[in-house]
Parts: C-alpha cells; sequence; structure tokens
C-alpha cells in the first residue's frame, strides 16, 4: 500500500502519452496504487519515463476474449480507470464507461482527451499547440510578432493532467457518500481555457489588449519581463506591486523621472530599453548578488541543469536523484500524511509475472494468460 492522502485507493490506467501518464503519477506520489496497462508489444520499449514512477507495469492484449475478461476482473476490483484514447475507442473494446460501470458502480472512469468527448472536433487529431490556440491561450503568449508555444505546459499538463487528478479525487470523494462512480469528461481545452480565467476577468474589466506585449503580465511591462545579462544569460523581474518597484529602482539604480511613472504603458517599450542596457552591465551572478533574497520579486532564469544545483531547489529537495534519474520530488506536500515518490521508473510488462496476483488472479491464471501471449 502506497504512502500518502490517497493511500488505499486502486486505480487501473490504460496508459496514453503525456498528460493521461502524469496525472497516474500525481496520484501515484499521493499513495494511490495504480496498475498500468499498455498494449501487447509496448514491452520492447526500454526508454525511461519518469511519469510512470511507482506503479506496476504489464502489457495485455485486451482485444481478445480472455484479455477482456481479464480487464473486466480488474474492473470489479478498482475504485477508478484512467485512458486517454479517443472518444469512442473504449466503447469499440467493450470496455467503456457503460461495461465498465455496470461490473462496478461506485467506479470512477477518468477520460482525457485534448477537445473532449463531445464537440465538432471530438474525434479530431491535435497536440497541446492546437488546444491552447482554440482557448485564446496561444494567442496571448510571445513577442509582438507572433505567438510561442510555452513548451506543452499550459494544455497538456495544467489544463489536462492536473485537471484530470483533481477531478478523480473529487469524485472518489462523493463516490465514498453516494456509493456510485461517475465518468469524468477531462478536455484539454477546457482546462485551458479555466487557466485563463484572470485574463478573462482583465477582459471583463476593459484592462486586456489583444496585441502581445501590450499588456502588464506578457511581456509589456518593463517591470514584469526577462532581461539578458552580460554573460549572455538571463534574469526575472517581476516588480508588480509599488514597494517592489521602489525597491527595484533603488537596487538597479533607475533614477530616471521616466521610471516614476510605472504603469504608463506608452513609455513601456523605451523603459524596457533602458533596462536592458542596465542588465547587461553585469553578469548573472553579479545581478543575483545584488538581487536575490530582496523584495525585488527577482530570481535567475535557470536551465533544467542549474536549476538542480540552485540552494533553494536543494534545501527544499524540489528536484532529487532517485536510482540515478533526476526527477522533481512530489508536490504538494502535506503534514500529516506525506506524499512519497512510491517507486522507480517502470518499463511496459515489467511487473507481467507478479502484478495481477495482487488483484486476485492466481500464479496458474497468469501463466495461462502468458502461454497464451495475451500477457
Amino acid at each position: 500500500m502506497g504512502q500518502g492522502p490517497l493511500s488505499g485507493l486502486r486505480i487501473i490506467e490504460f496508459v496514453g502519452i503525456g498528460p493521461g501518464p502524469y496525472a497516474s503519477m500525481l496520484l501515484t506520489d499521493m499513495g494511490a496504487e495504480i496498475l498500468s496497462i499498455h498494449r501487447k508489444g509496448a514491452e520492447k520499449t526500454t526508454l525511461t519515463d519518469i511519469a510512470s514512477r511507482g506503479r506496476k507495469s504489464i502489457t495485455l492484449d485486451v482485444k481478445t476474449p480472455e484479455g477482456h475478461a481479464a480487464v473486466m476482473r480488474l474492473v470489479t476490483e478498482a475504485d477508478g480507470l484512467i485512458e486517454g484514447f479517443r472518444p469512442g475507442v473504449m466503447e469499440r473494446l467493450g470496455l467503456g464507461p457503460d461495461d465498465c460501470m455496470t461490473a462496478n458502480e461506485k467506479l470512477v472512469y477518468g477520460r482525457m482527451t485534448g477537445w473532449g468527448q463531445t464537440g465538432p472536433l471530438s474525434n479530431a487529431a491535435g497536440h497541446d499547440i492546437n488546444y491552447i490556440s482554440l482557448t485564446g491561450a496561444l494567442a496571448a503568449i510571445g513577442p509582438a510578432d507572433k505567438p510561442t508555444p510555452p513548451l506543452n505546459l499550459v494544455g497538456d499538463f495544467g489544463g489536462g493532467a492536473m485537471f484530470l487528478a483533481m477531478g478523480m479525487c473529487a469524485a472518489f470523494f462523493e463516490a465514498e457518500r453516494s456509493g456510485k462512480g461517475q465518468v469524468i469528461d477531462c478536455a484539454m481545452t477546457d482546462g485551458s481555457a479555466s487557466l485563463m480565467t484572470f485574463f478573462f476577468n482583465f477582459m471583463a474589466q476593459g484592462l486586456y489588449k489583444p496585441q502581445r506585449e501590450s499588456n502588464m503580465l506578457d511581456g509589456g511591462a518593463h517591470y514584469y519581463n526577462t532581461y539578458e545579462t552580460l554573460d549572455g544569460k538571463f534574469v526575472s523581474i517581476g516588480s508588480i506591486e509599488p514597494q517592489f518597484y521602489a525597491e527595484l529602482r533603488e537596487r538597479v539604480g533607475l533614477s530616471d523621472k521616466d521610471f516614476d511613472h510605472q504603469h504608463e504603458a506608452a513609455n513601456w517599450p523605451d523603459l524596457t530599453n533602458k533596462l536592458a542596457e542596465i542588465f547587461k552591465t553585469k553578469t548573472r551572478d553579479e545581478w543575483d548578488e545584488i538581487l536575490s533574497g530582496t523584495d525585488v520579486c527577482y530570481a535567475p532564469v535557470l536551465t533544467l541543469d542549474e536549476a538542480i544545483s540552485h540552494p533553494h531547489n536543494k534545501d527544499r529537495e524540489t528536484l532529487i536523484a532517485r536510482d540515478g534519474v533526476v526527477q522533481p520530488n512530489v508536490a504538494p506536500r502535506f503534514s500529516r500524511t506525506p506524499s512519497a515518490i512510491q517507486g522507480a521508473p517502470v518499463t511496459p510488462g515489467q511487473h507481467n509475472d507478479t502484478a495481477l496476483q495482487g488483484w486476485g488472479f492466481s500464479d496458474d491464471e497468469v501463466e495461462a494468460l502468458k502461454s497464451g501471449h495475451i500477457l
């Protein structure tokens, strides 16, 4: 049994890509026991996937009667199920919500897609960049001349995985009271739109301009921006509040009266250029000595390699090495029922010999599935 606030929950995961496994990782870190089911043949994959950490993994041919029957047995023992296929795939396999929830009415059935289970685009292919395009998020990100993909953090992992994990937890809580499960339609477009709430609020107040680099938080303001340093590295400044802006001016030496008018947007481009010239006079380490730990709202812009060794991250063990693999530690942190990395990343089929026994299968039944090339 895992360690954490979700200890005792059992979930089966039909492994897809990216957001689904990451949602499962979050739930596993919080103590849920998750059995990952990969398609037969996936066991040839040997690459390390950090998001698979702490789980048990099998490969199973669910298109066979025996494989289907094995899944349905697992469903009767599970509290939840996660899948990330296009709408209709699980139904065609005879493993859709109706099939599974007939076998286990308390099952929480989590469905992760880009566009959602319904709507004109529900069956279209897509990736993070497309999902955030449809919600206004991508149009708001990047320099003035073109939108810039913000890695795949907004749609896949913010708008997708985290909303699925949160939805699963809410549905588990409700199922304990009602005795009944439900389906969670988690669309990355819906989640991405929700993440834009702050900016829709600005728009409703008449404070948002559609042109990139025209707003306070999109690179338009000189006091909320990144700046290159003498050694070609970068620092970030977020001195929004008056008291923080005053400290920025004092520590950086912004005596020019043009800087008196912090929120005069017409002056932002000129003030940004002036600040850029100043930051290029010192190395990032030199600026770090001046600004780190102050109320300027400052941080050095670190690469992944640099982030590992930053003193703050080291003190909190935000990034750690486990089994030779550097990875993010668990988040968030619970005071009484702490989460934990439950184990190393796994490869598909790693637990074909042992995992099913923990779900009520006998050794002979497992051997029969293996000899029939189903497991």
